[in-house]
């Protein structure tokens, strides 16, 4: 099973929220929410830890717990292994999933897509279908968060095989939000 939570009501993106939700996270978040420069940073590094704790609570009864991360950075619950997670955000969305097998999560805003960011992230096949796209952005956005998703997946981070880490190994869910702008993926293993 895999929980997915998204919010997008950005509206509360202010310095005023970042101060309400401080003294709802642990010490070491304040601290990371703190060293971003920017009210987005702060925001979606308190937002996210509170959805993942929202979440953590009400699945899996756990009302403490402490993040890890592995040789690549990857996310994980200290002591618990049995309990896997991610977390995206962009400027559009913060997403969370969480679930009792690995599992990926990416959030990309539509934005104009320049030729070498097409040819190095995309095969031929891809690309193809994203320039005769009615919507090339958004068919752009939903391969990206695929291609980002699985890389969270695997936990390696986001490595030269852009052009082939889309396979018949995982699966990957993808929604669209053409009112708000984004495309958020999630990927698990088949």
């Amino acid at each position: 099973m895999i929980c997915i939570s998204v919010f997008d009501d950005m509206t509360l993106c202010t310095d005023a929220e970042v101060e309400h939700m401080l003294p709802s996270v642990p010490e070491p978040r304040r601290s990371q929410a703190l060293a971003f420069r920017h009210t987005f940073g702060r925001f979606a590094c308190l937002k996210s830890y509170i959805m993942l704790a929202e979440i953590l609570h009400r699945d899996y009864h756990l009302s403490d717990f402490i993040i890890g991360a592995g040789t690549h950075g990857k996310p994980f619950l200290k002591g618990h292994p049995e309990i896997h997670f991610s977390i995206s955000h962009c400027t559009k969305a913060i997403a969370v999933a969480v679930g009792d097998e690995p599992v990926g999560i990416d959030a990309e805003t539509f934005r104009s897509i320049s030729p070498g960011l097409l040819d190095k992230a995309m095969n031929l096949s891809e690309k193809a279908e994203i320039l005769t796209s009615d919507v090339p952005e958004q068919t752009f956005a939903a391969y990206w968060t695929r291609k980002e998703a699985v890389f969270k997946l695997i936990g390696t981070g986001i490595t030269d095989n852009l052009h082939g880490i889309l396979t018949d190994k995982t699966k990957t869910d993808t929604t669209i939000n053409l009112e708000k702008g984004y495309a958020v993926s999630v990927a698990v293993y088949r």
